[in-house]
């Protein structure tokens, strides 16, 4: 793999700015090489920084790696956020979320391999967050929101489980990015083909959609 190009030189009179380009540096190293394998001397070049500057500002590789990941999940919840789903109809809603969803995955492979690299893990530096923690609970009261919603309306079923609803969208969006190079080789396909990928995206909103339906 090629190394990416440095980056401009970093303001160090910047401190946020700073800690902001070394994080996004960091989230391609981490990604592309795991914990083990990413070197801060590479983030270090790259952000035309240095290793002492990096641990004065995270404490140590592994301090790093759990702010990359802290990052990751505060920017999708952030995109979540911003959805504004109490303001649709219950189906709608739904609908919206896995549609965002499916198009933050496809855009972000980075963070997909991060979440896998950490399960890789068995979530031990996730699991020492507070702050990841906290920001998961958001998208499960958004849906938990939505699904009551569209109970009392009669539209929902009754024993709907936010956390299967979450899990359902994240697993089949998650799936298209963390193996489309697997499956596209044993099966001869492109993921990433418009029509295929379109079809993909509704065949997820029907799926979800027809689970939660009131029978």
């Amino acid at each position: 793999m090629d190394a990416a190009p440095p980056r401009p030189r970093t303001r160090t009179n910047d401190p946020e700015r700073t800690k902001s380009d070394i994080l996004a540096v960091a989230t391609e190293e981490f990604s592309a090489f795991g914990l083990s394998g990413a070197r801060v001397d590479a983030i270090a070049e790259r952000t035309r920084t240095s290793k002492r500057m990096i641990y004065y500002y995270f404490g140590s590789k592994e301090g790093l790696y759990l702010a990359v990941l802290e990052q990751a999940y505060a920017d999708i919840r952030s995109v979540e956020a911003d959805l504004a789903l109490g303001n649709l109809a219950p189906a709608e809603a739904i609908r919206r979320l896995i549609d965002v969803t499916f198009e933050y995955d496809e855009a972000h492979p980075d963070f997909i391999r991060l979440v896998a690299i950490e399960n890789i893990h068995r979530a031990e530096h996730l699991s020492a967050s507070e702050t990841i923690r906290g920001l998961n609970l958001s998208v499960i009261r958004s849906i938990t929101d939505v699904i009551a919603r569209g109970q009392a309306e009669g539209v929902f079923r009754p024993d709907a489980e936010p956390l299967d609803i979450h899990m359902m969208i994240s697993a089949l969006c998650f799936f298209r990015v963390s193996n489309r190079h697997t499956f596209g080789a044993i099966f001869g396909i492109d993921l990433s083909e418009p029509a295929l990928r379109a079809r993909h995206k509704r065949m997820i909103g029907e799926a979800v959609i027809r689970l939660l339906e009131a029978r």
